[in-house]
């Protein structure tokens, strides 16, 4: 390795297994790196999460919600399919984000046996907050590629999903 080639943990993690066991050196580099990256992206997450005092389930949540757009609202119980949260686990979830002022319960006009969950403008507010935070860590993370790089390696990694998502 050189200046303009230098060494990552994967060129040391390759040198390291290299002759120990079987394997090609090519496909362990990029599954290697793509499994790296993925930790750094859940680290960037985690830190974007620490910056609002959010946990991952009441991002998770109002997340669900916000994509609605206004009113941020959805029938709890499509929100505990989307979550793949039985009912008991989506009205405690419910109940934590309603306590810290983050959501609201709202009877269906349609239905009153039906419940709505609403997002707050607190609860917007902090979601917001959240996602600026996750897109400073994300460009950070992308920061070294130029637009170009951008586009040619998003479309290696859709190649490579649309792959495994078609098996």
């Amino acid at each position: 390795m050189d200046a303009l080639d230098p060494e990552d943990s994967v060129d040391r993690h390759i040198a390291r297994w290299s002759g120990k066991v079987p394997f090609d050196v090519p496909t362990e580099q990029v599954i290697t790196r793509i499994q790296l990256l993925a930790k750094h992206v859940k680290y960037g997450k985690d830190r974007a999460l620490a910056e609002t005092g959010l946990q991952e389930f009441e991002f998770e949540t109002m997340h669900r919600l916000a994509s609605r757009g206004t009113p941020w609202r959805a029938p709890s119980a499509e929100l505990a399919a989307e979550l793949l949260l039985s009912p008991a686990g989506m009205t405690g979830r419910l109940d934590t984000l309603e306590k810290s002022g983050l959501i609201r319960r709202v009877r269906a006009a349609g239905d009153r046996r039906r419940v709505d969950v609403e997002l707050t403008e607190e609860g917007h507010r902090r979601w917001i907050e959240a996602m600026r935070w996750r897109g400073i860590a994300e460009a950070e993370m992308i920061a070294p590629l130029d637009g170009a790089e951008r586009a040619a390696l998003s479309a290696l990694l859709k190649r490579m999903l649309l792959h495994v998502e078609q098996a």
